[in-house]
């Protein structure tokens, strides 16, 4: 079995929302992060079947379109324990500095470091990669010899996410990179904002990689 990922820029920043989705329907969202009806627009063409919505971090870019996925998800919104508070309040989203306040209804699953997560034939692993946020998250999908790294903000191509943020811290983003080095350098990585990356293009050329 394999996977396909569909990539749709949402939101202010056009933070990345991924759909995942397995050759039998079964499909994942991450980070929904502005209003998306071509998304469900999108699976209903395609005969998908949305089982959950999944949060790499709880930055409002990454979420602000939640409300308009949450309703199609049969398994709710997922993120990791740390960062569950960022769906109820405009503080620690970020969404109060931008004015918006937005807040939604707490997650439907708080997960942990070292999680799998059964999706139709896919696989989910989380690894927790705190520095972004506290709880912020890569998602490892896997499905056949199908695999590929869901990052957010943790790593970007060439460059990784903010340390000054509120939540953020710069010696915990290194550890989260360190453990990263540990996979395998033709992994695909598919970053929260920008062009998707190999782990192996990472540890040649980005200059926070760990040496």
């Amino acid at each position: 079995m394999s996977f396909t990922v569909r990539r749709f820029p949402l939101g202010e920043l056009w933070t990345n929302f991924y759909l995942v989705f397995d050759e039998g329907g079964s499909a994942i969202g991450i980070d929904p992060g502005g209003d998306c009806p071509e998304v469900l627009d999108f699976i209903e063409q395609m005969g998908l079947r949305l089982q959950l919505v999944m949060l790499t971090h709880g930055h409002w870019d990454h979420m602000g379109g939640l409300a308009c996925l949450r309703k199609a998800s049969n398994g709710g919104v997922a993120v990791h324990r740390l960062d569950g508070r960022a769906l109820t309040d405009p503080d620690v989203n970020l969404s109060a500095f931008l004015g918006s306040k937005g807040c939604f209804d707490p997650a439907d699953r708080l997960v942990e470091d070292g999680d799998e997560l059964s999706v139709g034939s896919m696989r989910v692993r989380v690894f927790h990669t705190p520095g972004h946020t506290p709880g912020s998250c890569c998602f490892l999908v896997e499905s056949g010899d199908s695999r590929a790294l869901f990052s957010g903000d943790t790593l970007f191509a060439g460059s990784v996410g903010r340390t000054d943020l509120p939540g953020g811290d710069e010696a915990a983003l290194r550890g989260s990179l360190a453990r990263l080095a540990d996979l395998e350098d033709s992994l695909k990585v598919f970053p929260g904002h920008g062009p998707e990356t190999t782990l192996g293009e990472e540890r040649r050329r980005n200059p926070f990689w760990p040496r």
